[in-house]
């Protein structure tokens, strides 16, 4: 049995809402985080696989990291970034009669990738030289107006929290850090917890995953909620295939685990213990 925290607080989907789309409302926030290499994207894509398949699409995926692949791993086709139609808003003529705001806005719209049940959006490479403030300030406001949209949001976002901190995507409802289980991943989640909390996530929103756990007991020394996410052989048949993550059977380790912390979600979601 998983070791579960999971508390209820303040900012939940209302549980008489519909599964899709619920216009006006904010969604269900949940940010993945971890160093590289210990398969945050795998979780992140299978955990956005689970809430569509549980029937609360469209989610909205949001790829935070600047080495944007949560694309790959659900097997979407990704065109353009945020950052690069950014940098390009600011290097061409724009149409005549329109302002740079309102093209920023029509451009934004024109980046988010769609496949069915789920639409994403990456927010691709940070800014180069010069003063991107404006850019920044329209497309927080158009991140913000699209969210309202959907139920669940969940982000994929470095170990840097970043775009959390710049206030982009906005606070997560909940924070899942994702570590293998040697001893550097776990002292990662320490570092990364405490850049959480200084931006004032509480430690009841924040759980850690440890992911690709081989002999099925508690990592030694964790003190803080966890989940265990199994060693998956189709998971790693997937990578070494180049095939979407997302897409291993349903009855894999991995699935079944990431299946049962989603139960857990949607119901913090919905305002239950």
């Amino acid at each position: 049995m998983n070791p579960l925290f999971l508390h209820h607080h303040d900012h939940a989907v209302p549980p008489d809402a519909p599964g899709g789309k619920i216009a006006g409302s904010s969604p269900f926030t949940i940010a993945v985080s971890g160093k590289g290499g210990t398969g945050k994207t795998t979780i992140c894509s299978l955990l956005i696989r689970e809430l569509v398949a549980a029937g609360h699409g469209p989610v909205l995926a949001v790829d935070a990291d600047p080495n944007a692949n949560l694309h790959e791993a659900l097997g979407m086709e990704l065109y353009e970034t945020l950052g690069s139609m950014r940098e390009e808003a600011f290097s061409r003529q724009i149409p005549a009669g329109m302002g740079r705001r309102e093209y920023l806005a029509f451009r934004f719209h024109q980046v988010l990738a769609e496949a069915e049940d789920i639409d994403l959006v990456a927010m691709g490479r940070p800014e180069g030289q010069g003063c991107y403030c404006f850019a920044n300030d329209v497309l927080r406001e158009c991140m913000q107006q699209l969210a309202h949209h959907y139920r669940f949001m969940v982000m994929d976002t470095e170990a840097g929290l970043e775009h959390i901190s710049r206030g982009t995507v906005g606070h997560p409802d909940l924070l899942l850090v994702v570590s293998d289980p040697g001893a550097r991943g776990l002292r990662t989640i320490d570092r990364i917890r405490t850049t959480a909390t200084q931006l004032g996530l509480e430690n009841g929103r924040i759980l850690t995953i440890v992911n690709r756990y081989k002999t099925g007991m508690a990592p030694a020394g964790m003190s803080a909620p966890f989940w265990v996410v199994p060693y998956d052989p189709e998971v790693e048949s997937a990578d070494m295939g180049g095939t979407p993550v997302s897409r291993i059977p349903p009855e894999s380790p991995a699935r079944v685990a990431v299946r049962e912390l989603t139960g857990k979600i949607r119901e913090l979601a919905s305002g239950k213990r």
